[in-house]
Order: structure tokens, then sequence, then C-alpha cells
């Protein structure tokens, strides 16, 4: 294959590159256009330059000339004939998996004939993990790929980090082809609506055979509207009749899983904080990314406190936290981030200039009694800020230090 052009996404290669050469199947997820065929280009050159081999396949279904592989059998007659030395390891790398019928029977195959280092993306995280679990237990590792962060947005652009080019950053999201369009509301709008329209028609109504695709994307402006806020699906069909769309609480909770699954949105649960007990109802959502959510409903000035929940949100799943909503009595805690044994309260507050927001985001983090660090991220630009111990971080600092 020829040389491919990219910007490197170092925070993934890292995560991946102890598993080069392994038996173990690395399995890359992600949201359609948030880079995964491009993060496959790097690993391919990782292979390259750490070993001397000749025998690299590369297969991705979204290109016409694989359009022939339609199922698993087509996967393995395919692969068995372009080997080039079957004495040889074979580094193969299939791009959007999920469009090969029974592709985890392939996967099985060539785990058990050996030979084989497997790299694949896919953009459907329920049938990847779901598959793959029941053919491929302990056989696989999987990796997550978001949008761009603030950091990458600025390198991918050559941005400098100023009010202009964050304001850019949480209207048009972090997709990486935008970097081939002007920056313009119309053009990235065109373009982002086009990537939501693709998502949901492909990811969504065609996998799972959806008649009433009114429903869905009535669903997904809701939630465009009510991005951090509490979710109950009795609440949403009452307030969707209201709007002359019947649409019963079950099924608005299958559709909230498809949006899950095709990972336009993003699911953080709540959690007791005194008893660890992880709640099935109230779950709150934001969305991947967040041009996309400005495509589906256009950015609002008074949006801005449900933007600044994503952008943190959307920061912390990219540095490998794990969320939930802290619940404790009847305080709630916006995130508890977890990684590798340690963890971190977040409260996320447009100001705390005024004194009873002051007080609430605060006083929540307070009344937590263990000593886990502590902060509160504000559009404020205040550095250097601390009450009790608890750290103010403005969120361009919170964006690009954060780790």
């Amino acid at each position: 294959m020829k040389q491919i052009e990219y910007f490197k996404r170092e925070i993934y290669t890292a995560r991946i590159r102890p598993f080069i050469n392994t038996q173990m199947i690395k399995v890359i997820v992600g949201q359609r256009r948030v880079g995964k065929s491009f993060l496959l280009f790097q690993l391919i050159d990782e292979v390259k330059k750490l070993f001397s081999v000749s025998d690299i396949l590369y297969i991705n279904k979204e290109l016409y000339e694989f359009d022939a592989l339609k199922n698993y059998a087509d996967l393995i007659d395919y692969v068995n004939a372009k080997r080039q030395n079957k004495t040889e390891k074979c580094f193969l790398f299939i791009d959007e998996i999920q469009d090969i019928v029974d592709f985890e029977k392939a996967l099985r195959h060539f785990f058990a004939v050996g030979g084989y280092d497997i790299y694949c993306t896919g953009s459907n995280a329920k049938m990847l993990s779901g598959e793959l679990a029941t053919y491929l237990s302990g056989r696989y590792v999987e990796f997550k790929v978001f949008s761009l962060s603030y950091a990458e947005f600025l390198q991918f652009h050559k941005f400098q980090d100023n009010d202009e080019s964050f304001q850019k950053y949480y209207k048009f999201g972090g997709l990486p082809y935008l970097i081939n369009l002007k920056l313009t509301e119309n053009e990235v709008s065109e373009y982002l609506k086009n990537i939501y329209n693709t998502i949901i028609l492909k990811d969504i109504v065609t996998r799972y055979n959806i008649r009433q695709v009114r429903y869905l994307t009535d669903l997904s402006a809701y939630l465009a509207d009510t991005v951090g806020n509490l979710f109950s699906a009795n609440k949403i069909s009452e307030f969707l009749k209201s709007q002359r769309v019947e649409i019963s609480p079950k099924i608005i909770l299958e559709y909230i899983d498809y949006l899950v699954n095709a990972m336009l949105i993003q699911r953080i649960r709540p959690a007791d904080l005194q008893g660890k007990e992880l709640f099935r109802i109230g779950e709150k959502y934001y969305f991947e990314d967040l041009g996309i959510r400005h495509a589906i409903r256009p950015f609002r000035a008074n949006d801005i406190g449900q933007v600044l929940e994503n952008l943190v949100c959307h920061h912390l799943l990219v540095c490998g936290y794990a969320l939930s909503i802290g619940r404790n009595n009847d305080n709630e805690i916006d995130f508890v981030a977890e990684k590798q044994g340690e963890k971190v309260y977040i409260q996320v507050a447009t100001t705390l200039l005024d004194e009873k927001t002051h007080k609430r985001e605060f006083g929540n983090l307070l009344a937590i009694k263990d000593n886990y660090p502590k902060i509160v991220v504000t559009m404020d630009n205040i550095e250097g800020v601390s009450y009790r111990g608890i750290q103010q971080i403005p969120i361009r600092k919170f964006l690009l230090e954060w780790k």
C-alpha cells in the first residue's frame, strides 16, 4: 500500500504499542470519522519500523475494491490468497470489520491457525464486544478512539491556544477531517450533518431494521437539547407526545442503546459514593463530538454550561478514565473519574463569581470525606486558586494539562 500522510495520535499508539506482535487481537472502536483508519496507518508504520516484515495485509470495507468480501468465508479466502509468505507472520489490518457478516468466525480461525498479528476497527461497540466476547473471550483487547482532544485540535489545525481557537473547538468539534475544510458555520455544518446522517442510517437504521426513523432523529434532537441532564424515558415520552410524536418509554430505551452502540453519545451512570452502588436509572448522556451535537441543534450562547460539561466528559474519556456521576446523599458530583486505582472528583460550572454557585459547587465536594483530589472546572480565567484544598482550574488549562 502507498504511504499515507497523517498526524500522529500518540495517546492511542502508546496504549496499543505493548500489544504489537502478540497473539492478542487488537480491536479499535470509535464513532465514524474519528480517525480509526489513520490510526491503523500509524500502526502499520510502527510494525514496519519494529520488524523486518513484508507480509502486511490491509483491508478497508469502505473501499469498493473490498466490496466482494461479504462474509467470514470470503475474508478467509482473500487472506489465504494474498499472503506472500506463509512461513512468516502476517500482520493483518481490517478496517470497519463489522461490515463483514460473521467476521468473528474468521478472527477465531486466524487465531486458531496462528501466524497472525491482527488489528481491526469498527463503529459498533455492542456488536464488536458482544460477538468477540462470545467467540474470543480472553483473546482480544479493546481500545476506544475518540474525536480530537483540544490539544490535538490545536496541533492538527496549527492553532495557538487562545479564546478564538477554543471557541472554534467547542463549536465545530474535533473530527479530524475538518482540517480539510474552511472553518465556517455553513461548510462545517454541512459536513457534520452528513456524518450524523451516515451514523443514523448505516450504524442504526440499517443494522437494527428501524422503520420509524423520525423517532430516532427526534430522540437525538431531544438529547442534543438536554446534554448533561438526568435522563428519564417516561419524561421524554411525555415530551415527545406533546410534540405529537408517539413513542413508548420501552422504544426510547432501545433507541438510546442504539445511539450508544454507534458511539454517537456517551452514557454516564450514577454511583453512590457511600456504598459504591452503580444505579441503572438517572444516567446522563453526552455527545462524542460537540460539532455533531451542534449540527443537530445549532449552538446558542446559553448552551455554554452544557458545552463545558460535555468538553470535560470527552477529555476525561480520551485520557482513559472510567466515569460515573457521584451521588452523596442529596449532593451530586458531576464526574467521578477513576484510572489505575486513583480517583478525582470534578465539578463543572460556567463561573464561580456568583456566591450561590460557589457555595454549591465547593460545598458538594467538601461533603466528600476521602482524600482524593477534588477540582472545579470553570470558564473563569483565574489560575492557581484553591478553596480549602479544592482547586479551581480554567477550562482551557484543564483540557491542555489534565492527564
